[in-house]
């Protein structure tokens, strides 16, 4: 199901995208990296965050981690790390294939400056071994996201 969301995602919205499936798992930064020959900063790893009572979706390089006091001044309060059942219950995506693309519902999507480095970045797309290769400039614009200084 979440798969197919992400599918009908690109269909609409950029149907010259393809989704990349591999026979590996590429649930990890590590493994994404691999399956997808690309270094590990170049996958594009969605982070589910809670803040408040409002939820929203981090997108940052695959090594990179968030910075609490970054966090704090970006958002206006603590980010908390939601856990994977309500991760899976907000996005449809299961951890490991959390993407910004086919949600059930819209959620407030940033990109951090982490990803500006490189001129393609990997996001996974719904499932644990699927994958895109996009423009970083084009998965903001496609996502609606705004840019942010919130890692490390």
């Amino acid at each position: 199901m979440s798969l197919e969301s992400v599918r009908a995602f690109f269909a609409e919205k950029a149907p010259d995208i393809a989704i990349v499936e591999t026979e590996e798992s590429s649930a990890t930064v590590a493994l994404a990296a691999e399956a997808h020959r690309v270094e590990p900063d170049q996958i594009a790893k969605t982070i589910c965050l809670g803040v408040g009572d409002r939820v929203l979706l981090v997108v940052a390089s695959g090594l990179s981690r968030l910075d609490n006091k970054k966090v704090r001044q970006a958002f206006g309060g603590k980010g908390k790390m939601l856990p994977p059942e309500r991760v899976v219950e907000i996005t449809s995506h299961p951890v490991g294939g959390v993407c910004p693309f086919g949600l059930p519902a819209p959620l407030p999507i940033y990109c951090d400056v982490s990803l500006q480095r490189f001129d393609t970045v990997v996001p996974a797309a719904g499932a644990t071994n699927s994958a895109v290769h996009i423009a970083t400039d084009r998965l903001a614009a496609l996502t609606g996201a705004e840019w942010v200084d919130v890692c490390q």
